[in-house]
């Protein structure tokens, strides 16, 4: 039997399931398994806890602090953050009701009010490591609360009670009538888990510089989205802001500005930080490429700083790669990452040691090589890249490298070598096809940068030809587009095992602190919910109200995420007011 108008018959329907859909069902990202009631329940500012059967104590704005990790502190600074974002950081939700509704759909203060006043959550396994690789912690989590105000919280690592305790403060809202905090779709089960180990972002500290706040700010971002990877490109040709204490004149020569770095104690802080909110921080230092601002200090290990014309010799302004024959390099290198190395192993299982866009005509210019050939380049690099590789093992660490090493330079890399990939779906399946782990950055997609314009100048006839200035990774990615990026498309089973996640990409040329929130937010919120759930089965109509809402509660978090649309498409939970109809 063939329906008349089968096509509006389903847009009614959606829209009708979307009008009836209570908030709770925009949990970001989507869980695994959900089912909601009707009732209502209420939340105070005073909640008990149990962790494993034990009373846990905590109290607003509560951080863990120190190297030494336990689960228990974990979790009690995640309960903090939990109600703290309940009773201090949440919203009204009116542009999630039909117009001028809210007050009469919300629940009434003066009835009686059933209070969820207990939480109980259960670890079931210890957790045998706070810095994994990709698959080392289980992140599923089940979360139930019954109409009556029980809460229950189990999971298997602390990682997965974090996740369950964000979904649990997704489900409240504040009444507009003062501080009072309530969900009305009790009872909810949820279980969940999700579908990448690794789900990420580049944040680019050396092409703008970034303040702590900025940095913290991020990862409380990562966090909110069940997020799990920070990856910081700590070092470039246009800054060093790093602090090594073996090797000052890095800082105090390649930093923009006296002040402008990260010290010792700030790259702790932000390596513990992160450990605590269940997101391992990666740190990358570009070699042999993306190196020219140690010429500043250390001439003498680099070819061809700020030369000129730079579109002959590196990818953007100022040049400057590490000579790859040169004896001082290795002395470099090793004091480099003997100071670094031990300040980073405690806190995560990798490193990037970077390796992209390594223009072959700088060695024209490097003395210790004096050519551009590649049957001479090749072999000093895959020389390099052994010896580099083996300092980051030594700390006990897994390297990662941008994929221009195996896949353009054909420069072989260990089994244990995390490829990141930036240049599309057919390198992802190349890399695969070879057995590489990969994590992807499809620039395509994920690029956060792109599409704003040029960063660069123009003069003279140049105006003419490269008005009206786009930049090279144009269109713009907006959330749509992001969201509709499968990393595992096309690939065979045995490959699409070996994609472990991706990260969205912040390079920095034109972002500053005053608009990194924007830029990265809610973007990245689309693309961590093909990390963890997969939008397989999904749409641009379901997902936009949720989006929506969910940028709602990052505004009050502190996060200034960019608007996803206009009230008028998110009231009533209705998408297909704004669905594009020929």
């Amino acid at each position: 039997m063939v329906l008349p108008n089968c096509r509006g018959v389903f847009s009614m329907l959606l829209s009708l399931w979307l009008l009836a859909s209570t908030p709770v069902l925009a949990i970001w990202p989507a869980p695994s398994s959900i089912s909601t009631g009707d009732s209502t329940l209420w939340i105070g500012p005073a909640l008990s806890v149990t962790y494993n059967g034990r009373n846990l104590p905590w109290v607003y704005g509560y951080e863990p602090s120190g190297s030494k990790f336990s689960s228990s502190e974990i979790v009690k600074g995640g309960v903090a953050r939990a109600m703290g974002n309940i009773v201090h950081n949440n919203f009204v939700p009116w542009m999630l009701y039909n117009r001028m509704e809210l007050e009469t759909t919300e629940p009434s203060l003066s009835k009686p009010k059933t209070y969820i006043v207990h939480l109980d959550i259960t670890q079931s396994k210890t957790d045998k490591t706070f810095k994994p690789l990709a698959g080392e912690v289980d992140e599923s989590y089940t979360l139930k609360v019954d109409k009556n105000g029980k809460a229950a919280i189990t999971a298997v690592s602390s990682t997965g009670v974090l996740h369950a305790l964000e979904s649990f403060s997704q489900l409240f809202f504040q009444h507009s009538k003062g501080p009072f905090f309530y969900t009305k779709s009790a009872p909810v089960s949820i279980t969940d888990k999700p579908e990448y180990d690794h789900r990420g972002i580049l944040f680019d500290v050396s092409r703008s510089f970034f303040p702590m706040e900025s940095i913290l700010r991020t990862i409380d971002g990562l966090a909110y989205n069940k997020m799990n990877r920070i990856h910081i490109h700590a070092t470039d040709s246009q800054s060093w802001p790093l602090e090594i204490p073996a090797m000052p004149e890095l800082h105090e020569k390649g930093a923009y500005a006296n002040g402008k770095t990260y010290s010792p104690g700030d790259l702790a802080k932000i390596q513990q930080y992160a450990i605590n909110r269940g997101v391992e921080p990666i740190i990358e230092i570009d070699t042999p490429g993306h190196f020219g601002i140690a010429a500043l200090s250390h001439p003498d290990i680099v070819a061809g700083w700020d030369s000129e014309p730079w579109t002959a010799y590196c990818a953007e302004p100022p040049c400057g790669q590490i000579r790859l024959n040169e004896p001082k390099v290795d002395p470099f290198l090793d004091k480099l990452m003997n100071d670094l190395l031990p300040r980073v192993s405690p806190y995560t299982s990798y490193f990037h040691t970077g390796g992209d866009e390594v223009n072959f005509n700088m060695y024209n210019l490097d003395p210790t090589v004096g050519t551009n050939d590649s049957a001479v380049i090749v072999p000093l690099l895959q020389k390099f890249i052994d010896k580099h590789h083996a300092r980051v093992r030594k700390a006990g660490l897994v390297p990662m490298v941008w994929e221009e090493i195996p896949a353009s330079y054909n420069v072989t890399v260990g089994k244990d070598v995390v490829i990141q990939s930036w240049l599309g779906d057919e390198a992802i399946a190349a890399l695969t096809a070879q057995g590489h782990k990969v994590i992807t950055s499809n620039y395509n997609y994920w690029y956060l940068d792109c599409g704003r314009g040029q960063w660069l100048n123009f003069a003279g006839d140049l105006v003419e030809t490269y008005y009206p200035f786009p930049d090279w990774c144009s269109p713009y990615k907006n959330w749509r587009l992001v969201y509709s990026y499968d990393p595992r498309a096309n690939l065979s089973a045995a490959q699409a095992k070996l994609v472990l996640g991706g990260e969205l990409a912040g390079w920095s040329e034109s972002i500053d602190d005053a608009t990194i929130d924007d830029i990265l937010w809610p973007r990245s919120s689309a693309a961590g919910e093909v990390l963890w759930s997969s939008p397989e089965g999904r749409t641009q109509i379901e997902a936009a109200p949720r989006l929506a809402e969910f940028r709602e509660r990052m505004l009050a978090r502190g996060i200034r995420a960019g608007t996803v649309h206009m009230p008028f498409c998110t009231q009533g939970l209705n998408a297909t007011a704004c669905q594009y109809i020929e």
